[in-house]
Order: structure tokens, then sequence, then C-alpha cells
């Protein structure tokens, strides 16, 4: 999928040529039009685009060319140009689905701060669905639902080091789905031809380690009758995912280091080394860094497998996501059980929204199976007590008010009625980021 790109469509010549320039000169690629009508088809062709579009055109003027755009991609950030007698205009087509617009006659740092907030959003969206192509054939998707700041950041990391060899590190809480993005990198490399080999280090005992890891030769121990690949030579050319890495023996540790390091293995009673080409994905639910401070896990390892980092954020930190993953796990329980999906009142909703969710997004599937079930219990409201009931209120809040000011801290700090340092505390608190609002 081809790079995000503007689209020009302006019929004034002088214009047209002026801000092609501006945007060519501050490293951006420009595709110009004349009208909406031949707008369209170069849209068609090459669709990984923003739009700024002066609204009035000979033909059919900026807010058709909107509506005929989104049509095709509602997701499509479009910047209008307006004069000033447009202003009505323009508010009715930002109803209508407009990202902005900007008045004529207007500044270069004006056009060029609209243009870079677009092109990154565009950026996002195409990586997104790069993924969720890749994804199509296992059930990860739903790791890749939602909108929240947590989600967003973690989707572009995740996008941007799919396709690549390089280690991974994922950190993440119980049940928050580190297994399917490993699976998802997995997927998503497309010259990937090997195997995924998944290995629970915490449950392999020291016993098999060596024969399970590295393989045997016929003959190499008792009851070795004929040759054995191991998991790491299985993973040959595909991804070996070390789950629970935490969990490994500190003996253990050293060895595997040696296999990391040296990207080879030696079958047990064998002298030969065998290369093997694979990515290494790591998981743990603990800091690993302190871990190894502490000397209960080994500090060349760590930074050993601390090539890349993904910060797999629990449930709690993308709250707004919740009705759409427990709506996903009510219509994929509804096919599993022959169900139909009931009715779910608001004050079910909110609980499930104001839940701590211990056990991330696996607690909230299993939620939804027994709400389709028709055995839910609100099991979610256990686990809340009032000061937590209010500090997602809270949260929420926030997030309401940083939306609607489009993330600019102070008019939110104002809207909600509090000082802008108090605003700055909650929102630390809260690990809420104002830029992903704006």
């Amino acid at each position: 999928m081809s790079q995000p790109y503007i689209l020009l469509v302006e019929d004034d010549d002088a214009v047209r040529d002026a801000t092609s320039q501006t945007l060519e000169l501050a490293g951006c690629r420009v595709h110009a039009c004349a009208s909406a009508e031949a707008a369209l088809p170069q849209f068609a062709a090459d669709p990984a685009a923003i739009v700024i579009s002066d609204i009035r055109l000979p033909g059919s003027d900026g807010r058709a060319l909107l509506a005929a755009l989104r049509q095709r991609d509602a997701d499509l950030p479009v910047i209008l140009v307006t004069g000033h007698g447009d202003i009505g205009m323009a508010v009715q087509a930002m109803q209508g689905g407009a990202r902005d617009f900007i008045e004529k006659p207007w500044s270069r740092e004006r056009l060029l701060d609209a243009v870079h907030r677009a092109l990154a959003q565009r950026s996002l969206q195409l990586e997104n669905r790069r993924l969720r192509q890749s994804l199509a054939s296992h059930d990860g998707g739903q790791l890749l639902l939602g909108d929240a700041p947590a989600m967003r950041r973690f989707k572009s990391t995740l996008a941007a080091i799919a396709d690549t060899d390089a280690d991974v590190l994922i950190l993440g809480e119980t049940g928050s789905g580190k297994e399917l993005v490993a699976r998802a990198l997995h997927q998503a490399k497309p010259q990937a031809r090997g195997h995924f080999v998944a290995i629970n280090c915490a449950a392999l005992p020291e016993s098999v380690f060596e024969s399970e890891m590295f393989g045997a030769e016929a003959g190499a121990y008792t009851g070795a009758s004929r040759r054995r690949i191991g998991k790491i030579e299985y993973a040959d050319g595909g991804t070996l995912f070390l789950d629970e890495i935490e969990g490994m023996p500190l003996p253990l540790q050293a060895k595997l280091l040696r296999v990391l390091e040296t990207r080879s293995v030696e079958r047990l009673g064998a002298n030969t080394a065998i290369p093997v080409r694979c990515r290494v994905v790591a998981a743990t639910k603990i800091d690993l860094k302190a871990a190894s401070d502490a000397g209960q896990f080994r500090a060349d390892l760590y930074y050993r497998l601390n090539v890349v980092t993904l910060h797999l954020p629990p449930l709690r930190e993308r709250a707004d996501d919740i009705p759409l993953l427990f709506a996903h796990f009510c219509a994929r329980a509804a096919e599993r059980f022959k169900r139909a999906v009931p009715p779910l009142p608001p004050a079910r909703l909110a609980s499930l929204m104001a839940a701590r969710w211990p056990g991330n997004v696996r607690e909230l599937a299993h939620a939804a199976e027994r709400f389709v079930l028709g055995l839910d219990d609100g099991a979610a409201d256990d686990c809340h007590s009032l000061p937590q009931r209010v500090e997602q209120f809270e949260a929420q809040a926030i997030r309401e008010a940083l939306r609607a000011q489009q993330g600019d801290v102070a008019a939110a700090a104002a809207a909600l009625g509090i000082a802008r340092k108090t605003l700055y505390d909650k929102l630390a608190r809260y690990h809420i980021v104002p830029a992903s609002f704006r």
C-alpha cells in the first residue's frame, strides 16, 4: 500500500501552482487537479491520499466532492479551503465529515500544520488497514479493534516493525493478548514461510530443556532412538515465541543467550552448529529490567531480547474501546453458541466500562460469552470499589472534554472547571495523552 500523498483540487492556476510549490518544498508529495471531476479518478487509482479542496469549484463544488469521496472512504481526511463568505458552508462541511478548513488568505504555517496532522492521521489509518488484512487469516483481529490513544500508539509501533526481522519483547498483563500479538507479527511478515513455534518457558522442565529446545541425535541419551528436531530449529524461517520468559531458570537463560547470539543450535550428541534464521518474540508480564537489576533475570539476555519493546496496554487504559470489543466478542459468541445477542442495557454497559478487568481482554471475552448465554451476573462490578468507580468516571470525563476541545488542555481545563495544573496531574495519573485528541 503506497504512502499518503496530497490530492490538491484548485481551479485557479496561480493558486494551485503556489500551493503545490509550498507543499513540495515542505517535503510533501502532491498531485494537483483543476476540478472535482478530475480528482475522483485520481483518488480511485491511488486512494492513499489526503485531500485539500477549494469549496468553490467549476462543476461539482468542494462539498459535493467531499460527499463523493466519503462514499468511497469514510475515514478520508479532507481539508477545505474557503473564502471569507464561505465559512458557513465550511462549518456545514465539517459536520458532514471534513477534517478541517482553512480560510483564505491562508498562512504557510496554518496550511502545513493542518496538512501534517492529516498526513499523520492517514498514515496510521493505512497502517491499521494493512495489519487488518494481514491478520484476516486468524483470530487476532480483536487486537486491532478500538481507537483509544493507548491502542493508537500500540498499533503505530506494531505496524512500523511488523514486516522486519527485528526481535521483539512484548510487555503486557495477563490476558492482554501477548500471544496474539506474536502471531500478528508472524502473519504480517510476508516473506516468512516457516512455522510459528510457541514455548511456555515457565512450564518447560529443566530436565528436558536441551532436547526440547535444541533437539538430539539418535543415541544422544537413553531412549533417543532416532534424531529429534528441536523447537528452535523447527522455527527456522518463521517465528520463535518465548512466552513467560521471566519463568525460565537462570542456568537455562545462559544456554538460550548463546543461541540468540550465534543464531545457531547444536543438537545433543552432535558437533555441528546448525544455522537458524527466525524472528524471536519474547513475552513477559513483569518489568524484566527490574528483575535483571535484582539478579532474578540475566541482564545480558534482557538486553539481547530488548531490541524492540511493545507495550500492550491493559484494558483499563483503553476503556473507550470496551463497547466495541464487547460487541465483537458477543457476535463471536453468538455465532459459536447459535444464540441471538441480547440487548445490552445502558446500566450494564456503564458497569462494563467502570470495571478494572484484571484479566484484560480475555476476561472481557468470557464476560461476553456469559452475556450471550444469559448467564451474565455482572461479575465485573464485584471487583470495582467506589473510589475506583469515581476514578473511572473522572478519566472518562477528561477524555470527553479533550475530545470536545480537540486536545487543547487549557480549554479542556476551563470546560471542566479545574486549574490547568490539576488537569495535567490527572492526565499523568490516568495515562491520557492530549495530543491523541488533536
